[in-house]
Parts: C-alpha cells; sequence; structure tokens
C-alpha cells in the first residue's frame, strides 16, 4: 500500500499543469568556469570543510614546519591555515578567481596560476603537498601523484582529502554558470589519504 501511494502522490505532481515550466536544467561546467560565480561565496557556508578540515589538522599539526604546497588551494583557506602552522606556502589554482581570493587571504604567500598534471614548482621543492576538494575534477589522474611525488622532498608527506565518486554521482553542489543557471560541482562524502615519500 505505501508504495501505490507514494506512486499516486508522483502522478500527481506529473498531472498538475502548473508545475509544467518549474524544472531546472543543471549544467556541466568545468572547475574555470564554474568556480569563476562560486569563489565569490565557496568559503562560507561549505559543508564539506567541516569534514575535511579535522582530518588535515590532525596530521598538518604533527608535523614540523617547512615548505608546503597548497595544490588546487582555491580561495588560500589551506594556504592560510598552513602559513599560520609556521609553513613557507606557495599555492597553485587553475582559477584565477579563485587566486585573487588566495592572494587577498594569505599575502605572505606565493600562489601560483596552474594545473596539478603540471605544477609550476621545482622538483623536490616543497616538505609537505596539500590538495582537498579538487581530484574529484581532474579528467585523467596519473599525472597528478606523479607530480606530487616530483615536487616533494624525500621524507615529505601527501595530505589528500576529496568527495567520494558516489557523492559526485548524486550531483551538485551550490556551483552557477556564468549565466547564473545551476551546475553540479560534487557533494560532501569524503574520502582522505596521507602518504609520506
Amino acid at each position: 500500500m505505501f508504495v501505490e501511494a507514494r506512486l499516486a502522490e508522483i502522478r500527481k505532481f506529473l498531472d498538475d499543469g502548473s508545475l509544467a515550466d518549474a524544472a531546472v536544467e543543471v549544467a556541466r561546467v568545468g572547475t574555470v568556469e564554474g568556480y569563476r560565480v562560486w569563489s565569490r561565496t565557496y568559503d562560507v557556508p561549505n559543508s564539506a570543510f567541516d569534514l575535511d578540515e579535522p582530518f588535515i589538522r590532525e596530521i598538518v599539526d604533527a608535523l614540523p614546519a617547512g615548505d608546503a604546497l597548497d595544490a588546487a588551494g582555491g580561495t588560500g583557506r589551506m594556504a592560510a591555515y598552513l602559513a599560520g602552522r609556521g609553513h613557507r606556502v606557495r599555492g597553485v589554482e587553475s582559477s584565477a578567481d579563485m587566486l585573487e581570493r588566495a592572494r587577498l587571504r594569505v599575502p605572505q604567500a606565493e600562489f601560483l596560476p596552474g594545473d596539478l598534471s603540471c605544477l609550476p614548482v621545482p622538483g623536490e621543492s616543497v616538505d609537505l603537498v596539500v590538495c582537498t576538494l579538487a581530484l574529484t575534477h581532474v579528467p585523467v589522474l596519473d599525472p597528478v601523484p606523479a607530480e606530487f611525488a616530483r615536487v616533494l622532498r624525500p621524507g615529505g608527506h601527501v595530505v589528500i582529502a576529496d568527495i567520494h565518486p558516489e557523492g559526485v554521482a548524486r550531483g551538485g553542489g551550490p556551483a552557477r554558470t556564468a549565466a547564473g543557471r545551476p551546475a553540479i560541482a560534487g557533494t560532501p562524502s569524503m574520502l582522505f589519504w596521507h602518504f609520506q615519500r
């Protein structure tokens, strides 16, 4: 009886002519376009931060300060945290809008435009790579861990927190296209990794 009642409710909505134009088309956009608009509101509120920050802080707080890379660092959220822990910070980000906000937020850090698959950072130049909420946007992952390994000094650490693929499959977060249309950006079901070279 429960199933029949739910189906009747759905049929009622489908038959309601006043809802004919109520659907919302959701576009798929690249990170540069998607983050152009989202950069303005990315930091508050963002429930994914509540999930990844405790994990990242637990690991990073146990490490000595050194040279850190905030890979695909967005608005500089992690760069600010790393600088506050005494690290010399470089940030790499593909979105010019996010980079602009990161530079304002953490003026003591160096921020470079770039892509995770070809980091604009010399080999063996960092002690720590932190990458949060970015790998889900990478279409081919193989070059990314290779780049992390290339820039990391022996004994260095890589800390990754990202959206679980099932979360991405369930649909998006609060992203919009430049025209203001809703766009998929992922949901906050998280995966965490910590590696030492």
